[in-house]
């Protein structure tokens, strides 16, 4: 034996040992077969439980019935159950966002009520009592009555405002217009969350049913991987093919291993939406089994977005807000005409005996009446600055609203073709799905007549694969696209 040889034998071992690592596998039977490891999940978020009215389809997409994830000391006795329309009904009930909007609602009409206080009258009541160096005079200050005497009194002041030529009206219009907007503003966070909790169900929905499709190609791959290694034990065929059918069953389970992961993300944002902070347990029921078809008459379905969505009316109501708020800042430079009345008793007063003091208090009771007109001269350009400010603010307003207007109808029709288009693909994917059964029926038939190759075969399976994946896909995708058209044209509930 030369230097040579052991190299060359260790080279030639190494290349077999593959081989003889399936011919080791090969030996057992296939209900006994070693799993690929599987990874451990550290935390399962939910168990689900999918109950649908399938359609007619392929066995291989059609939807499950039921499936658990986690361990069983972990799941609870009675599981949330839940359709879609109950998911939003407890979105809205416990998203924090919701009572966000509410309560920002009630602090703008607060704003309303401050903002009209200004029409309604001030009524003030006073007690003053004073103790002076009786009969002096104030060198220095600012106080009305310049003599000081000892006397104590109690009175009342009441004022109201006549007319400002329409600032305060003006301003508690538009005080209430943001209340409208606001309100409006809570609406469309609402419709948001539907919109949310639709896609977080719709997902879970549509992850649970690409598991099933996963644990069904582990199935049938398992049961081709079988078939093969049987042949190979009985050299009916080559190594190759029993590596083919290892490669194909590893896929699957890597496929079923993302579909579980996709799962729990799923759970996690279905969670999430509907306001829970702990892991929750579902069973979730599609109570659309049969959704129908999207309307026909997308320019309808336009006007209906321009009349109820939220999000532009809470804008329409923004702009005719800044309009009267611009009329208010043009009204500073008018008069202003109050009323003031005052009256009152001043039961201890100095009285003059002996001719010491005039008596400056002639009786115990005071009152008085009168009108107040306030002219705005000159202030440094202020009021005329605070006009045009307020003017290009409504008008940055209006070309807001108009470009809201605009996306509303982009978005509406854009959405009306994703729905149409979906309603589409989804008879087209059901065909594709039978087709791909059929193929995968006639590749197993020819392979184990030895007519096909296990290429084929291989080629075949991705192919069902994927088409029953793509159904999945279809079914769920124009359920969520009709959800998104409602939402865009404000018709949810």
């Amino acid at each position: 034996m030369t230097k040579a040889e052991p190299v060359l034998l260790f080279i030639l071992a190494s290349s077999l040992w593959p081989l003889c690592g399936w011919a080791q596998i090969s030996d057992k039977p296939a209900g006994n077969l070693p799993s690929a490891p599987q990874p451990q999940v550290t935390q399962n978020l939910a168990r689900i439980v999918l109950s649908v009215e399938p359609q007619a389809a392929p066995a291989a997409a059609s939807f499950p019935q039921a499936a658990a994830t986690g361990p069983q000391s972990q799941l609870p006795a009675s599981p949330l159950r839940l359709t879609r329309t109950e998911a939003e009904q407890l979105a809205i009930k416990n998203n924090p966002r919701i009572s966000v909007g509410q309560l920002l609602a009630l602090a703008q009409h607060q704003v309303y009520r401050e903002t009209r206080a200004a029409e309604l009258p001030n009524f003030n009541g006073a007690i003053t009592a004073v103790d002076a160096n009786e009969g002096s005079r104030i060198g220095a200050g600012a106080l009305t009555a310049s003599r000081l005497l000892e006397h104590a009194g109690a009175g009342v002041t009441l004022s109201q405002l006549i007319t400002d030529f329409g600032r305060t009206t003006n301003l508690v219009s538009s005080s209430k217009l943001l209340e409208k907007a606001q309100n409006a503003n809570g609406r469309a966070t609402e419709e948001d969350i539907v919109l949310a909790t639709d896609q977080a169900f719709y997902n879970a929905l549509q992850a649970l049913a690409l598991l099933k499709v996963a644990q069904q190609t582990v199935d049938t791959r398992q049961s081709v991987e079988h078939q093969v290694h049987e042949l190979t034990n009985n050299k009916l065929k080559s190594d190759l093919d029993l590596a083919f059918a290892d490669v194909n069953l590893s896929q699957a389970k890597l496929l079923q291993l993302d579909a579980q992961n996709n799962v729990d993300s799923a759970i996690a944002a279905l969670t999430a939406i509907l306001g829970f902070d702990k892991q929750v347990y579902y069973e979730l029921r599609d109570e659309d089994s049969q959704p129908p078809a999207p309307p026909q008459d997308v320019d309808g379905l336009i006007n209906t977005a321009l009349q109820q969505r939220p999000d532009l009316q809470a804008l329409t109501f923004d702009q005719q807000a800044a309009e009267k708020f611009r009329r208010a800042q043009r009204d500073l430079l008018l008069p202003t005409i109050s009323a003031l009345g005052i009256a009152g008793a001043t039961p201890v007063r100095p009285d003059c005996f002996g001719g010491c003091f005039p008596n400056y208090f002639i009786s115990s009771w005071y009152g008085a009446i009168g009108l107040n007109m306030n002219v705005p001269i000159f202030n440094g350009f202020l009021f005329s600055a605070q006009g045009s400010e307020a003017k290009y603010r409504a008008q940055a307003a209006a070309q807001n609203t108009r470009d809201l207007r605009d996306r509303v109808v982009r978005d509406v029709r854009t959405a009306w073709l994703a729905a149409s288009t979906a309603f589409q693909r989804v008879s087209v994917a059901a065909e594709l799905a039978k087709e791909a059964d059929l193929g995968l029926q006639l590749a197993q038939g020819r392979y184990k007549l030895g007519l096909g190759s296990i290429v084929e075969l291989s080629q075949a399976q991705l192919q069902q694969t994927d088409a029953a994946i793509g159904y999945v896909n279809s079914q769920y995708q124009y359920r969520l696209s009709l959800s998104t058209l409602n939402f865009e044209i404000g018709a949810q509930p």
